[in-house]
């Protein structure tokens, strides 16, 4: 069964690590997502970008877009992963390495009832280019 494991954190304690500390917590989560790809249990991945360049789109009909997610929580959505995991307890333990390597975040599991894959992007750009001036 997939999992969509979705990862919270206090985004203003994110962007203010140094670009040496970031490296770091990035480093160690792919080695966890190194481990997951090699088992074949990583599906998707992404980090988002800052909650300030959100928007929604809610309302009947056509809706209206509002500016932010509006999230009524400390911690904001900053990132998640797909991973195939055999059990509740595989996703998880899935979890607790992502956590073990980034302690301050706070991981959401859920299981994903319909899954889509679409054609594969080109590369993103890095996030180095989006912080520079």
């Amino acid at each position: 069964m997939l999992y969509a494991i979705l990862a919270y954190h206090v985004e203003d304690l994110v962007a203010s690590w140094t670009a040496e500390q970031d490296a770091a917590v990035m480093g160690n989560l792919h080695k966890v997502h190194d481990k997951l790809k090699a088992e074949d249990r990583l599906g998707p991945a992404a980090r988002l970008g800052a909650t300030k360049d959100a928007f929604t789109l809610r309302g009947p009909g056509a809706g209206v877009v509002i500016d932010g997610p509006f999230a009524e929580t400390k911690e904001q959505l900053l990132g998640f992963y797909v991973a195939d995991c055999a059990t509740r307890e595989d996703a998880s333990a899935v979890a607790r390495d992502l956590r073990r390597v980034n302690p301050t975040a706070v991981y959401e599991i859920r299981p994903v009832i319909l899954f889509l894959p679409g054609a594969p992007f080109a590369a993103t750009h890095t996030l180095a280019t989006d912080a520079a001036p």
